[in-house]
């Protein structure tokens, strides 16, 4: 199960990329089927909850359940981050 705002992976870059993981990506006629099988996500990493802590940056947050530790973004709609990014920009300058 996931849901919006769910961090579901990372990558080296800096910033957050905004994936639909429930959308299957669409073939068209350019991509052939074997190319897009290598393009899968790798296996999870299972963290202590003092590793989880540290994997966190201030955007972010840790939800722990009885079964699962969980890393999510603090605002949940991508709408919603963009325009508290955008507020505070303006009131940095």
């Amino acid at each position: 199960m996931v849901y919006e705002g769910m961090i579901v992976g990372s990558h080296r870059r800096e910033g957050d990329i905004e994936i639909n993981v429930c959308k299957q990506k669409k073939l068209t006629n350019v991509r052939s089927s074997t190319a897009d099988i290598a393009k899968r996500l790798n296996a999870t990493m299972r963290m202590s909850l003092e590793e989880a802590l540290a994997f966190i940056s201030d955007d972010e947050l840790l939800e722990v359940t009885p079964l699962n530790f969980r890393l999510r973004k603090t605002e949940l709609s991508a709408h919603d981050r963009k325009r508290h990014r955008r507020d505070e920009a303006r009131v940095r300058s």
